[in-house]
């Protein structure tokens, strides 16, 4: 099938099984592509079981650095018979599906408006590895020389990587190279190389890296100072506790004694988690947890105390399918809710909501400093697909004397010079915001009761209704003083544009809503735009809204749950905000936004 050479913007994707070693090959071959310095966002779509089932990784490649998802498989290689029917259907017409040649492919699974590239990768592989799981391991290798080959990647680039892959284990390098030659020379010696769709090579990365959410927030944190880390494993957070583990052994031992300056405790479940977490914290370390959704639901009695008894927290949410156990491995933003009022009674937490792993690593460092300011629980809210895929950031940055913010606390010589008595809930300053100490302070001043009752301005007990009613109102304007220290939202507006439409976004959806404001601007849709970083809403949120006279909210969930909130907050007219839903567990595309919002628009289709 003829067509236009295309370069450089283009998604393939593998159809493999999971536990076959694929994803190494995948992950290397996507490096290499990146080493050209194409941008590109690859995603792995895995199941929740061990091993056995279908596993999917995409490359979203394209050159003007539109990184959402975007749906349509330009390249398919697809060597898993269990998902073939599935795989082939996703081809657009005129692409191009590779597969094992080793046997013929059925005529069912013939379409007459793609192109079929057979390669024998388990007979080459057969012919050339001895043992059964080098077979299987080194197919994959041979079937990214093959696609190396037709998208024209010069495959010392791919070398490069595989040297890189295995520096400690240099005798896997003769068969890895062999394996991609194999791949490589069988394209070289049947088919027309490269494909019209193809790669070339370009500097569109400048000095950006390729880094997950996850590993991000464990530096963030780790920058941050944090020194004590309890959590219990759950997908897709259980990587935040890896990395900080790792980065604590080679950061946060004492070089001379090896005495470790860190604690990192597996508890025995969420709530045992948090509530270490609160001891930590509450002692003077700087502490966190990393969970998701389920997590939250479990966590949610210490996430009362946090509030109530006024201690900082840091949580990181990475957000998967729900309700329940729901889909583990795939992505949502259906935690809006359940976070920003975690716990029963009046409770309010300030979200972050980073839509970058550059933006993981600051707004987890800047958690801490809020937390500690503030005196409560800051939770940071990614998802699956931020957290556990690789995304092209800028090099994550750390001023240098950067120092922390460690709030309003009493010092021993402040304590000492105090005449007045110490309250511990008493708001001195108008910002709603006491005075603490850490434990040990002072010999004889400064001590109080944490409790999770209710209790006056000096921490003891009272069932009082104006000093319950008293308190709960401090809490409240507490909550004004928050909004004034939240990250303000990004804007991306047109010059001279009116204010009739608007587009609300916050987190994972921006990439592909920056995507969508361009397609819908060459469809003669102008739009202006706003990302939302933070909750509590700073008031530059509601003075967009005011200015428009509808907006698109974008989210990832059925129940538009950010829709619900910016109601609930700002007290918005429901009218004036339309979603735009996305929440089968697949990041949001381009094509949906703009699809949705034409037919929204009644703008033909």
């Amino acid at each position: 099938m003829d067509q236009q050479t295309v370069v450089n913007d283009l998604v393939i994707r593998f159809a493999n099984v999971n536990g076959t070693g694929s994803a190494s090959a995948n992950d290397m071959f996507a490096k290499s592509i990146f080493r050209m310095g194409i941008p590109i966002t690859p995603k792995n779509i895995f199941p929740s079981n061990i091993q056995g089932l279908p596993t999917w990784y995409e490359i979203r490649v394209n050159g003007n650095g539109y990184l959402g998802r975007r749906a349509g498989i330009d390249v398919l290689v697809g060597v898993n018979p269990q998902s073939l029917r599935r795989d082939i259907d996703s081809v657009r017409p005129g692409g191009y599906f590779v597969y094992d040649s080793s046997k013929k492919l059925h005529n069912e699974f013939i379409r007459e408006d793609i192109n079929y590239i057979g390669v024998p990768m388990i007979a080459l592989s057969m012919e050339n590895y001895e043992r059964a799981r080098l077979q299987q391991l080194f197919k994959n290798i041979i079937y990214v020389g093959a696609v190396a080959t037709l998208l024209d990647i010069d495959l010392e680039v791919v070398k490069e990587v595989i040297a890189e892959q295995f520096e400690k284990k240099p005798k896997l390098l003769p068969p890895n190279y062999k394996a991609l030659e194999l791949g490589a020379n069988h394209i070289k010696e049947n088919y027309s190389y490269p494909l019209p769709i193809r790669l070339e090579k370009t500097d569109k990365v400048a000095d950006s890296i390729l880094i997950d959410g996850n590993t991000a927030c464990a530096l963030g944190a780790l920058y941050a100072g944090a020194s004590v880390m309890a959590w219990y494993p759950i997908t897709p957070s259980t990587s935040i506790a890896k990395a900080f583990e790792t980065y604590c052994k080679k950061l946060r031992v004492d070089p001379e004694t090896g005495k470790k300056r860190y604690a990192f405790v597996q508890a025995e479940d969420e709530l045992a988690a948090i509530g270490m977490v609160i001891g930590a914290t509450w002692g003077g370390a700087r502490a966190f947890s990393a969970t998701s959704g389920p997590g939250v639901s479990l966590m949610s009695e210490f996430i009362g105390l946090s509030y109530f008894a006024e201690i900082p927290v840091v949580l990181i949410n990475v957000q998967r399918g729900g309700p329940s156990t729901g889909m583990p491995t795939r992505t949502q933003q259906a935690d809006i809710i359940s976070s920003a009022y975690a716990s029963h009674g009046d409770t309010k937490h300030p979200l972050l909501f980073p839509s970058s792993p550059a933006e993981c690593f600051e707004f987890t460092a800047q958690a801490f400093d809020l937390a500690d300011r503030l005196q409560t629980l800051i939770m940071v809210i990614s998802d699956l697909d931020l957290g556990m895929n690789n995304h092209m950031s800028p090099p994550l940055q750390w001023e240098e004397g950067r120092n922390y913010d460690r709030g309003k606390v009493f010092t021993a010589e402040e304590l000492e010079n105090m005449t007045e008595e110490f309250g511990r809930y008493l708001d001195v300053d108008g910002d709603a915001i006491p005075y603490r100490t850490y434990p040990g302070t002072h010999p004889t001043k400064g001590s109080f009761f944490t409790r999770g009752t209710s209790h006056d301005e000096y921490a003891k007990y009272s069932e009082l209704g104006e000093v319950y009613q008293s308190n709960v109102d401090r809490l409240a304007k507490k909550w004004e003083t928050t909004k004034g220290l939240m990250p303000k939202p990004e804007f991306y507006q047109e010059v001279n544009q009116s204010k009739e439409l608007g587009l609300v976004f916050f987190g994972t959806t921006a990439y592909a809503a920056i995507e969508a404001m361009d397609q819908l601007k060459d469809g003669g849709v102008i739009i202006d735009s706003m990302r939302v970083k933070s909750f509590p809403f700073p008031s530059e949120v509601k003075e967009f809204i005011n200015t428009h006279e509808r907006l698109f909210v974008v989210e990832q969930n059925r129940d538009a749950q950010f829709r619900t909130l910016l109601i609930n907050e700002l007290d918005i007219d429901p009218s004036k905000l339309i979603p735009i839903l996305n929440y089968d567990g697949t990041p949001i595309t381009a094509d949906t936004i703009q699809k949705q919002i034409q037919e929204k628009l009644g703008v033909e289709v």
